[in-house]
């Protein structure tokens, strides 16, 4: 599918805003996400019809050019499709606006080419299967707003949406707004939506003018730094420097674990209480409306405790991305490292996905090319944790449960994570050198996926002898910085 091109001078940046809609407009909200809905399903059920009919065709004996016509999978094949079945199969079509069944066709297109692409090898990762049809009990309710009129009002807590009229947002637009009338940002287009508390959401995506590091950002006097991520509680980042110094170590917030007391009391309520599934008769029926209330303060704990993950982690990233000038994560495969293992790794599994370890780097790949930062991504079989970073030596094995590296080599004994943290600080050292060296440095994302599965070890620099420990500080202020400040994201 075409991409968007980002003009020179420009970057895109999303606002995300709560809304607080009358009881007349939420229906109209649940209806145009139905009616995205209903032009994904339908047009699957005909895509998926003129495939089967095509294939027992050629079972049949008949020739290639007497075959069913096939239908386009492209977004203006869909839609052309629609525009001719909308008027008997969907009367009312009327009733919303044009966006929302382009938005179901568009879902549906980008899925059947990620099936295809899966199929051919054009797309990496994990097999992609053939396109489901959504429930609405399953399926998550957005609509996706491209034309028409979409702006926010002047006021700062109204915003207008196209056919759905003019909506109130529970806090303040004046961020965006502000940009937006001063000619520093753009709306591209606007998504409505609804999580899993209930709440309705729209986020703007916009096109801003490039982003500068703000005046009260100091740079700190480790300009190259290594950030090793992890589970434990007291060590969710630890930020090293290439000469060893441990220059902070950010606690884990485990919003999800503080809050499984809680989870754990509404769970076992909402199980004995009669849900949409019959266990004897192992068929659905009607949820009571206790168990939608019990199920609806799961959501709301669940969508908390997502809440401050959020927060915690835009703020640290925030202050990586302004105070140093290059920063080098892992590449981390945060979803192999809980597939398997049952409920002998429940605990782990959990601890993993209370960390939400791939957000660091993923924030952290858009907020470096905002303030100007290089950002160098790991190979992901490079041994941060098994090299020893006095001698560069390497470890055989590491398992999760040595928590101080020990060298048998030269003797070092070294926290484990911190041990990590400066090897990556010294890959990203050698990284900025050798971009240096083709004239190539400047601000942007550097990748440190290489070609060969085995990386080289990390250069050991003048480190050895100077390992001791300096005072972990909970926050990224220990550097005389200044602390943390929100993100608009």
């Amino acid at each position: 599918m075409a991409r968007f091109d980002i003009p020179d001078g420009w970057t895109m940046q999303a606002y995300r805003f709560a809304l607080d809609p009358t009881p007349r407009q939420q229906p109209v909200l649940r209806s145009h996400c139905g009616a995205s809905r209903f032009a994904f399903n339908h047009m699957l059920a005909l895509v998926k019809a003129v495939i089967d009919q095509r294939s027992a065709e050629r079972s049949y004996g008949i020739s290639e050019t007497e075959l069913t016509p096939s239908i386009g999978w492209s977004l203006p094949g869909l839609r052309k499709i629609w525009n001719q079945r909308k008027h008997e199969h969907a009367p009312w079509w009327a009733e919303n606006s044009k966006e929302a069944y382009n938005t179901g066709l568009d879902g549906l297109a980008r899925s059947l080419d990620n099936w295809t692409g899966s199929r051919t090898g054009r797309r990496a990762g994990k097999p992609v299967g053939f396109p489901r049809l959504k429930t609405a009990a399953r399926s998550r309710r957005s609509v996706r707003f491209t034309t028409g009129t979409i702006r926010v009002e002047p006021d700062r807590h109204h915003i207008v949406l196209p056919r759905v009229g003019r909506l109130k947002t529970h806090e303040s637009t004046r961020k965006l707004a502000r940009r937006v009338e001063a000619g520093t940002a753009r709306i591209l287009s606007a998504t409505l939506a609804q999580d899993s508390r209930r709440r309705w959401y729209v986020s703007f995506q916009t096109l801003v003018t490039v982003k500068a590091r703000p005046g009260h950002a100091r740079r700190s006097p480790h300009p190259v730094v290594g950030v090793d991520v992890g589970v434990k509680a007291d060590a969710l980042l630890v930020i090293a420097a290439p000469d060893g110094c441990e220059v902070a170590r950010v606690r884990a917030p485990k919003p999800s674990t503080a809050m499984q007391a809680r989870l754990r009391v509404l769970q076992r309520r909402a199980a004995r209480q009669q849900g949409p599934y019959d266990p004897v008769t192992k068929t659905r029926r009607r949820p009571s409306k206790r168990w939608q209330a019990t199920t609806a303060r799961i959501a709301r704990i669940h969508g908390r405790a997502a809440a401050v993950r959020r927060d915690v982690l835009h703020k640290i990233t925030t202050e990586l991305a302004q105070q140093y000038q290059v920063i080098t994560v892992e590449t981390l495969n945060a979803a192999g490292m809980r597939s398997a293992g049952g409920a002998r790794k429940k605990g782990l599994n959990r601890a993993l996905a209370d960390a939400a370890l791939a957000q660091v780097r993923q924030m952290l790949a858009y907020k470096t090319r905002w303030y100007g930062s290089i950002l160098v991504e790991a190979d992901r079989w490079f041994p941060s944790s098994k090299t020893c970073s006095g001698c560069g030596g390497r470890k055989p094995s590491l398992t999760l449960a040595d928590r101080v590296y020990s060298c048998e080599s030269c003797g070092l004994s070294i926290d484990r994570d911190r041990n990590a943290a400066i090897n990556l600080a010294r890959l990203g050292e050698t990284r900025l050198s050798r971009v240096g060296e083709q004239g190539c440095a400047g601000s942007g994302s550097v990748p440190g996926r290489g070609a060969i599965r085995k990386s080289e070890p990390a250069r050991a620099g003048e480190a050895g002898g100077r390992e001791t420990s300096t005072p972990s500080q909970l926050w990224l202020g220990s550097a005389g910085t200044a602390s943390p400040q929100g993100e608009a994201a």
